[in-house]
């Protein structure tokens, strides 16, 4: 199992199903889970979970949330918010 921490940068307002509100614009820590695909002659790795953190980094919040977001509603969000 391995965890990769990146960040990621909306410039507009988006909206996923496990949110109950549209979050606005801003930069949001992303975690992604990967497991090790056994039995290959190399090393590869499929994803389990990708977690998105709330609120915003830059925004100031007493409240903390994590939201498992579904993988393909993820890549399209974010391809959404590239073509605006």
């Amino acid at each position: 199992m391995r965890t990769i921490e990146t960040t990621v940068t909306f410039r507009h307002p988006f909206a996923l199903a496990a949110l109950e509100a549209t979050q606005p614009a801003g930069t949001y820590r992303l975690v992604t889970e990967e497991e090790e695909i056994p039995g290959l002659s190399f090393v590869a790795f499929r994803r389990t979970a990708i977690l998105l953190h709330l609120p915003a980094l830059a925004t100031a919040s007493a409240g903390h949330q994590v939201v498992s977001v579904d993988p393909v509603e993820w890549a399209a969000v974010v391809e959404a918010d590239g073509r605006h």
